[in-house]
């Protein structure tokens, strides 16, 4: 509730600029413009302390000034359409109207984050690419084969989760015959189900500054990720998530309900988490080893259901006010083996977890 007051944003701005590093972010809470006559007229019949005069700032208003300063706008909100303290009534009444599309538009509130803008080099970090692998004997090799090394050093995490078709065996040839750069690893998943349990375990095994995840179907191509790691080293965003969703995609690689499906969880996040993300569903996700425990840590929030992961990451990365970057990759039709999901019986747990973090996010969080 500040910047109403100052008489000079953009020069506060800059000597604020002044007290931050990469990891700072920067909250600014302000009044909605709409509001200023309403509340103008509650200081004249005296339901409303008197202010001195304001600064009745837009969004674009503050995003512009804080682009001139030297930040970027990471995320942008209204909230409490309703001010008035009715016992029982108001934070229902809240909740409600600051999820509807039109009515969120009226909130009193309005608040932008912000972090500052990437500048100068960053160091060449070292790299742990997690492969969650079932039944996908026949892509192990490959996925070797064609992933290009990445930053000082690359670390490959095979996370093998009880396959019957003889994953395990084939991981640890490869490892015995490979002369190749990186370094491999096998992680036998004795413990706990599905890819996103493989992928915390393969984070947990890792050593490298950066955890990237490559599944192991390569339906996205292994040399794809030196572009993941790009955005990551240079600041460019904090959490990298791959988008299947603009380049055309092979005939086989996603079936049309499953295009739906992924279309609707993309606008569904873009309002939850007030920022834009048009693919939730791509398994390339990329972000430093530091972020990933942060979000490791504040894991309780949400709940632990997710059984791929993807959401768990995104919303842990909203939470931490992170900013999410969307690359474009081609999704390619599997060259082996089969699919390991049910597209109506996880598009339902899919669902009931979206509308879980609506709730944590939107309502009442």
């Amino acid at each position: 509730d500040l910047v109403g007051d100052l008489y000079d944003v953009l020069g506060a701005l800059h000597q604020l600029r002044q007290v931050c590093h990469p990891r700072t972010r920067v909250v600014l809470n302000f009044y909605n413009y709409l509001w200023e006559p309403v509340l103008k007229a509650a200081e004249k019949l005296g339901l409303k302390t008197r202010q001195a005069l304001q600064n009745w700032l837009s969004h674009q208003d503050l995003a512009n000034l804080l682009d001139l300063a030297g930040f970027e706008v990471i995320r942008r909100g209204r909230r409490m359409p309703f001010p008035l303290r009715v016992p029982l009534v108001s934070a229902a009444l809240n909740g409600l109207l600051q999820a509807l599309p039109l009515t969120h538009r009226l909130g009193l509130q309005q608040y932008l984050v912000a972090r500052l803008k990437p500048s100068g080099a960053r160091p060449l970090y070292s790299c742990s690419v997690v492969v969650p692998c079932r039944n996908e004997r026949g892509n192990i090799a490959a996925a070797v084969e064609r992933l290009p090394a990445i930053g000082s050093r690359t670390e490959v995490i095979f996370v093998e989760g009880a396959s019957t078709d003889g994953t395990r065996d084939e991981i640890r040839a490869v490892i015995g015959r490979y002369r190749g750069p990186h370094e491999l690893k096998l992680v036998d998943q004795r413990s706990g189900r599905g890819k996103g349990d493989a992928v915390r375990q393969g984070f947990a095994a890792a050593t490298g500054d950066v955890l990237l995840i490559l599944d192991a179907d390569l339906t996205v191509a292994p040399e794809d990720l030196p572009q993941f790691y790009a955005a990551v080293q240079s600041g460019v965003g904090d959490f990298i998530n791959g988008c299947r969703l603009v380049y055309p995609m092979e005939k086989e690689a996603m079936r049309y309900l499953n295009l739906l499906g992924n279309k609707f969880f993309g606008k569904a996040f873009t309002w939850i988490l007030d920022q834009p993300i048009k693919d939730t569903l791509c398994g390339t996700k990329v972000l430093l080893r530091e972020d990933y425990e942060r979000i490791a840590a504040h894991r309780s929030y949400f709940g632990d259901f997710d059984p791929f992961g993807d959401f768990d990451l995104l919303f842990g990365a909203a939470k931490l006010n992170l900013k999410i970057v969307e690359i474009p990759v081609r999704y390619r039709d599997r060259a082996y083996g089969t699919t390991n999901i049910s597209r109506f019986r996880h598009g339902w747990l899919l669902l009931r977890m979206t509308l879980f973090a609506a709730r944590k996010f939107k309502f009442f969080g």
